[in-house]
């Protein structure tokens, strides 16, 4: 019985004594490391500790036997460190909340396109405004409410003319005006599934691509001014240290001013890395499932994993200024999901211009099915892709519902009724390009921004001399152009450079020896019958030779 009862005692206590001798422990490391501080840190501490001053302002008075408690101080070095990582905070997080989303599409109006498309294309009016119409339906389904913008689908276009004639030149504007992500394919390079090439689903992964640069590019454009200010800051803490005083204002009045350009500093810059450097890098890119695969081994690895390599350079203040706003927009960016970002602007606004649709399609006058790869069964394979369905790329999944597609084609040997019902179905709206006139070659002549004539003189003009075409030259130019156009083979304003590049043949190659500066050559209408008699005699009797 006493036995027993010596254990119950023991048991209670035990709590007890480990508590204490944790407690004992615990403070220890804290008296230690006090006496290792910097002298003014412990004064301060001392001071605080005697005179027994509250946080009011009101006194307590500490009896000589009571020992005072040392409170505890943590290491300067830590508190420094999460100091910085409380200030940075704040600056990495606010710019993602802080980014609205500028839709470019918002103040493209029809005919602002249709105006803008002028500047570079002759005629071909219908054309215009059938992009113009698609492009500004794309922005008003998204101003819909969410409930009806499901149902409604963009209104495919397809293209019909000769070649020539500004099909594939809109498909470059269009690029270049609505900010959207834009890509233009050529049908024949695609292959059905099963054959050795590559299919239709590249087309969307290669779209990625470039929305992941566009989402890029535009946040980088935002973050700009406050990279830069993050970059002011850091190189004059290179230069006079991270305290503030009067010197770093007349630092940063020097650097501002352009008079610290020359001035050396040590940079810590990434090392480029290759793909010896990346040990998750897995088989071909392209593949979605490798190169997903990669990704998750790369995140797997975590922020304590595998960290790209840094090596300190010396360099001028103006180079080490672009390496540091590059690192610091890259800290910017990590705040926002690139991916994410780009994967809704492929399927709200991705547009896919397909050129040349019309070599895929067979006769259907001839009963033999073709066996060519690129052919028929590519349409089958566009099917789904126009359609609407969810292709799998390395960002992710992305879905073709509300892509628009853009397809044009000759169709000189097939009809676009000898296309696959379905794909017709899925190009509701046609537009037929006309064939170009005397007239569109002399406006294609004069009219656009960088046409050809303008072209030419600003090349001339280089070498010191003065080009001048006089006005029936030009006349005759585009004259020539349509009855090549008629008696040769129609190539539309693809004649327009044959014509040029042979009356310029002579001019251009003697343009470089003229010894007078400021010589002026004047192309008259006698140069250019002369420069293109041997093409028209050569052309008629071409008719004829086997």
């Amino acid at each position: 019985m006493f036995l027993s009862t010596l254990r119950r005692g023991a048991s209670v206590l035990r709590p007890h004594v480990s508590n204490a001798v944790q407690h004992h422990h615990r403070r220890r490391p804290v008296v230690t490391y006090r006496n290792s501080l910097p002298a003014r840190s412990w004064l301060s501490s001392s001071a605080s500790a005697s005179s027994g001053d509250n946080d009011d302002g009101s006194s307590t008075e500490t009896p000589d036997d009571v020992p005072k408690e040392t409170p505890e101080v943590p290491p300067p070095v830590e508190v420094e460190e999460d100091t910085a990582a409380e200030e940075a905070a704040p600056e990495e997080l606010e710019p993602a909340a802080a980014v609205v989303d500028v839709d470019l599409e918002a103040s493209l109006r029809p005919s602002d396109v249709v105006t803008e498309l002028d500047k570079h294309i002759v005629g071909q009016q219908d054309a215009k405004r059938a992009v113009a119409i698609a492009m500004r339906n794309r922005w008003r389904r998204r101003q819909i409410p969410k409930e009806l913008r499901k149902e409604v689908t963009p209104r495919n276009v397809l293209m019909i003319g000769p070649t020539g004639c500004g099909k594939t030149e809109v498909a470059r504007r269009m690029a270049a005006l609505g900010g959207a992500p834009f890509i233009k394919v050529e049908a024949t390079k695609f292959t059905e599934v099963g054959y050795h090439g590559r299919d239709v689903d590249q087309i969307i992964r290669d779209l990625m691509d470039i929305s992941i640069n566009l989402t890029k590019k535009r946040f980088s454009d935002k973050f700009k001014d406050q990279a830069k200010e993050s970059v002011e800051e850091r190189i004059l803490d290179l230069l006079v240290g991270e305290t503030k005083n009067r010197s770093k204002e007349s630092f940063r009045s020097m650097l501002r001013d352009g008079h610290l350009e020359d001035e050396q500093i040590f940079v810590d810059v990434p090392e480029p890395s290759g793909d010896k450097n990346n040990v998750f890098a897995m088989g071909d890119g392209n593949n979605p499932n490798m190169a997903a695969m990669s990704d998750l081994l790369s995140r797997m690895a975590g922020p304590g994993g595998r960290k790209q390599p840094m090596e300190r350079k010396q360099l001028p203040i103006k180079e080490a200024r672009e390496v540091l706003l590059e690192i610091e927009l890259e800290k910017l960016l990590d705040t926002i999901d690139i991916k994410k970002e780009a994967i809704t602007a492929v399927e709200e606004s991705g547009i896919v211009f397909i050129d040349e649709i019309d070599k895929i399609c067979s006769s259907k006058d001839f009963m033999s099915r073709s066996a060519d790869a690129s052919a028929e069964g590519v349409q089958r394979d566009l099917l789904p892709l126009v359609e609407g369905t969810t292709i799998s790329t390395k960002y992710g999944n992305v879905n073709t519902d509300y892509i628009l597609f853009v397809a044009s084609g000759a169709f000189h040997a097939v009809k676009p009724s000898d296309m696959l019902p379905e794909l017709q179905g899925r190009l509701p709206i046609r537009v037929e390009l006309q064939g170009l006139s005397e007239d569109d070659l002399y406006k294609i002549l004069t009219e656009p921004v960088a046409n050809l004539i303008k072209q030419q003189v600003e090349l001339i003009g280089t070498e010191g001399v003065k080009l001048t075409f006089e006005e029936d030259a030009i006349r005759e130019i585009a004259r020539m152009g349509a009855m090549l156009n008629k008696t040769v083979e129609n190539i539309g304003a693809r004649r327009l450079h044959t014509v040029i590049e042979r009356i310029m043949e002579n001019l251009s190659f003697e343009a470089a020896e003229l010894e007078n500066a400021g010589k002026e050559l004047v192309v008259n209408k006698e140069l250019v019958e002369e420069r293109l008699s041997e093409v028209t005699v050569k052309s008629d009797l071409s008719r004829y030779i086997l």
